[in-house]
């Protein structure tokens, strides 16, 4: 066991150490990854020529109702994907898809030559209980946006991305690529999880008008502790792996760790205020601020986009452990994929409340958080202070 501090108080929590193996990025993996990073023009020229290559195999390949699981990192969306990932329409990357995400055809049919091994199912490095193998779903798309687009994560650019933005290069890439995954995975629908598609659905909405959107969102109070968890948890490991924080930078995932960057909703003064809460400990009041705007700005689109309000399911955590087989239900409905019923007789049992940790706040954290997230939460149906936040 370590004692890691945590900053959102004076306290100390005790939690498993990260394995060192859990952090650890293969040369192999770093080097080509590396290659990716720094020259993704040529990578998306790569793309483009693959996609002639397999011009025959996805002629017949048409783009419907695709399926974006987008909100904030812990707040649900890993069981969410899993779930519609086990449908056998379902098309989504896979862990096996890395590092040259923009080719899947070409890598995949590599893979598949390629002496096969052992899959052995390991816990992922969130620490939080699910078992991966390279099969598995895994959101790897973020990696293309970041190719197209260099400022989504700039917190002092504004990362949203709306009906308005036109980028046909990026456009005919994705949709192509979207089609090759189709094909190399055999189903019929494209499933992705990204949490920074939060930012993106009014434009993702431009480009496929009958798609379909989860929102998980989570009550504050326990999405800010899972948030600190995982943030403690990655910035112990990235401390002995500096290839980890390179991995995570590639990649495209800024939610936690040593080079963490708040999500800039188009308030550059309240993005600011965030880092600067984080950079002076105050960790509680910068990840309150922070679930605050995000979910305001996701209100509000909600709010005033009609046709994105209709494409888009609210999936609150605690409905889901309270009613598992319910709202899978709503999953599948909403989603439009058929005869899912034996998918959610064999998920629905295994989906509860996180045993593995407990928000270690004080009343007056408690407080904090419930005064900056009220209004907020308010407009996700949050109104009431849940005793099990109170610490005995």
């Amino acid at each position: 066991m370590t004692n890691i501090i945590d900053t959102t108080s004076d306290k100390i929590t005790t939690q498993k150490s990260p394995k060192p193996e859990a952090f650890h990025v293969s040369g192999w993996d770093h080097w080509l990854s590396g290659l990716i990073a720094r020259h993704p023009a040529k990578w998306i020229r790569l793309g483009n020529f693959e996609t002639k290559m397999a011009a025959d195999a996805i002629a017949d390949i048409q783009i419907e109702k695709p399926i974006f699981v987008a909100g904030l990192a812990r707040s649900g969306s890993t069981i969410l994907l899993e779930t519609l990932a086990q449908h056998p329409d379902a098309a989504t990357h896979q862990y096996r898809d890395y590092p040259p995400v923009f080719t899947p055809w070409f890598w995949n049919r590599f893979v598949d030559l390629a002496p096969g091994k052992k899959n052995v199912a390991v816990e992922r490095t969130h620490a939080d209980g699910i078992n991966i193998t390279p099969e598995s779903p895994e959101a790897f798309e973020e990696m293309i946006w970041m190719a197209f687009f260099r400022h989504l994560h700039d917190i002092g650019d504004n990362n949203t991305l709306d009906e308005h933005i036109s980028n046909p290069a990026f456009e005919a890439f994705y949709r192509d690529h979207i089609r090759k995954l189709i094909h190399v995975r055999g189903g019929t629908r494209y499933v992705s999880k990204a949490n920074y598609l939060v930012t993106r659905m009014e434009y993702l909405l431009s480009l496929f008008p009958d798609a379909r959107f989860v929102l998980p969102v989570r009550d504050p109070v326990w999405h800010i502790a899972s948030l600190i968890k995982q943030h403690n948890l990655f910035c112990a490991g990235e401390q002995n792996n500096p290839r980890a924080v390179a991995h995570m930078q590639r990649v495209g995932h800024f939610e936690f760790g040593l080079d963490r960057r708040p999500i800039n909703t188009g308030d550059l003064h309240a993005t600011l205020d965030i880092m600067n809460l984080w950079k002076n400990g105050k960790e509680i009041e910068g990840w309150a601020h922070y679930w605050s705007n995000l979910h305001h700005y996701l209100a509000d689109r909600l709010t005033v986009n009609k046709a994105l309000e209709k494409a888009t399911l609210v999936m609150r955590y605690e409905d889901l452990v309270a009613d598992p087989a319910g709202k899978l239900r709503a999953l599948f409905d909403h989603t439009g994929l058929a005869d899912a019923q034996p998918i959610i007789d064999r998920v629905a049992p295994t989906i509860h409340a996180p045993s593995y940790y407990r928000p270690n706040f004080g009343d007056d954290e408690i407080d904090q958080i419930r005064d900056i997230t009220m209004i907020a939460a308010k407009r996700f149906g949050y109104d009431v202070r849940p005793a099990e936040t109170r610490q005995a």
